[in-house]
């Protein structure tokens, strides 16, 4: 019998989430029937390629969906776009696996890390959405689960160090100029653009808008998305640092469990290592921990610095680094619409 194939629509095709969404699509050999790449006027005409074929990219308008059959409709160009254009493509019969932020809170969209919470994807149907985490959230949300399975937890604080890519092409290319400028002895002409101080030589703790209770936009994303992935509503404060590294987020994480439990950490390297696409890499006598260095460019999550609290029984401190593009993004995203396929075809 012929395999089904699914016509695929991408949201913000020339951006670096779409790129990689391409890249996804190609490498894990997604059955793709066509593509249809979409941006705003000023990249129509662009040509993107998947799976040795050339698409040429689109505009995205409100009636762009209409007669094209698309089945699965990627959004990654921001939340306004989500807002304005996601409901058409639904209406014209996809379903929309969006990455941005906009409908992440929604009680009627699912929000899904599809190694934490699959089952979530069922109720997909109530508005034809289904939601993609924000980057710092998955990587953490992958390494928390099979530890909660285990211990139960009761709080988590976690600090990130976020990479410039997480603020797109435009957080690179300042970075990039920057070191340039850096070496040409003018980094004090160099513009500010993208982050609120100079990143280059420097890690700014303030990433996206301040809230009234002093934590900032990204923070409470963290806070507010992990209940809603988890199923749970144990504490957790968040501290996001913007850093100086060109991909792949890194986070310091802390994570208390269950009063009168006694971690074993040999016990839990054993379980984040058997985590579906979570790699343990922890041996200081050989410096072997994750780096960004390690993950950008792959599809998995790292954790390494597995120790107990010296003072407390019941606190284990991991390292966790995941390529935020992929993992935070482009391949959540992808492994969303795998899981969603499966669900259909089973039905």
């Amino acid at each position: 019998m012929e395999k089904k194939t699914y016509n695929v629509a991408v949201v913000g095709a020339s951006g670096a989430v779409g790129e990689e969404l391409f890249r996804v699509l190609d490498e894990v050999s997604f059955p793709v029937g066509s593509i249809l790449p979409l941006a705003s006027a000023r990249s129509v005409g662009e040509e993107v390629e998947c799976q040795g074929k050339s698409y040429k990219i689109e505009e995205l308008t409100e009636d762009v969906f209409q007669g094209k059959e698309i089945d699965i409709a990627f959004f990654s160009a921001g939340g306004s776009i989500s807002e304005k254009y996601a409901q058409y493509a639904v209406d014209a019969g996809a379903v929309v696996i969006d990455n941005t932020s906009h409908f992440r809170m929604d009680t009627d969209v699912p929000l899904v890390v599809p190694e934490v919470n699959p089952e979530d994807i069922e109720w997909w149907e109530e508005r034809g959405i289904i939601a993609n985490p924000n980057c710092s959230t998955i990587q953490m949300v992958q390494l928390l689960k099979p530890l909660h399975d285990l211990y139960g937890i009761t709080r988590v604080d976690v600090s990130t160090y976020q990479a410039v890519s997480g603020a797109g092409k435009e957080g690179m290319e300042e970075l990039v100029r920057q070191m340039q400028d850096f070496f040409a002895f003018k980094l004090s002409e160099s513009e500010c653009k993208a982050f609120t101080h100079q990143i280059a030589l420097n890690v700014i703790p303030h990433i996206d808008v301040p809230q009234e209770n002093g934590y900032t936009k990204e923070e409470m994303k963290m806070v507010n998305e992990t209940a809603k992935i988890m199923g749970t509503e144990f504490p957790l404060s968040a501290t996001c640092v913007r850093v100086p590294v060109l991909r792949s987020h890194s986070e310091a994480i802390t994570i208390h469990f269950t009063e009168g439990v006694h971690v074993d950490v040999e016990k839990s390297r054993e379980v984040l290592d058997a985590f579906e696409n979570v790699t343990v890499i922890d041996d200081m006598s050989k410096n072997e921990y994750p780096m960004p260095i390690i993950s950008t460019d792959t599809d998995e999550t790292y954790v390494g610095r597995i120790r107990k609290d010296i003072y407390a029984d019941n606190i284990l401190h991991i390292w966790g680094v995941a390529d935020q593009v992929r993992v935070g993004a482009a391949t959540n995203a992808v492994r969303i619409a795998q899981k969603w396929i499966k669900l259909k075809e089973n039905a």
